[in-house]
């Protein structure tokens, strides 16, 4: 069933990759790891598990937008925008009311959660990015590749002989 301005894929059409969720992931660990352990020796330990708490808020806020829009997109095309602002609001919302919650004097460092988050929006952008674009993505879907005679009872059409018209034939 096809929505308004045919936003429904057809049944062929590619599915949303996440693959830039695991890319994200597999690069944030060692970078968090080294932060966490770089904070913990210059400041404090609980400044380290703070710098943890940060980096998992980010990672859970783009593995959150990625499934939303994705599962958007496959409803249509035209939903991936409302949805991908829709999650955007939100999640500030909830990262506002949490650390507007957070007390001034716990053991989690406000500074430190604060700048934990907006470096790893930073780097998960950066590495979201480069996953984009070093990927093969076609604007529309090209076409299947032709089929060579003799597989699966296919023949390939015949194909006239190329003859360039500025090269005189010859009788012979």
């Amino acid at each position: 069933m096809s929505g308004a301005g045919g936003t429904t894929p057809p049944s062929d059409a590619p599915t949303w990759d996440l693959g830039f969720l695991r890319a994200g992931l597999l690069a944030s660990l060692p970078v968090t790891a080294v932060g966490a352990l770089v904070v913990g020796v210059l400041m404090s330990w609980s400044a380290a598990l703070t710098v943890l708490i940060g980096a998992a808020v980010v990672a859970g806020f783009f593995c959150l937008s990625g499934a939303v829009i994705a599962f958007a997109g496959r409803a249509g095309d035209a939903f991936t925008l409302p949805a991908a602002l829709g999650t955007f609001v939100i999640k500030v919302a909830v990262i506002a009311a949490v650390f507007e919650a957070l007390p001034a004097d716990s053991w989690v460092d406000l500074r430190v959660l604060g700048w934990t988050v907006i470096a790893g929006a930073l780097f998960w952008s950066v590495v979201q990015g480069r996953w984009v674009w070093t990927r093969q993505l076609y604007y529309v879907t090209p076409p299947a590749p032709p089929t060579p005679t003799g597989e699966r009872g296919a023949t390939a059409p015949a194909q006239p002989p190329a003859v360039d018209p500025e090269t005189p034939t010859t009788r012979g």
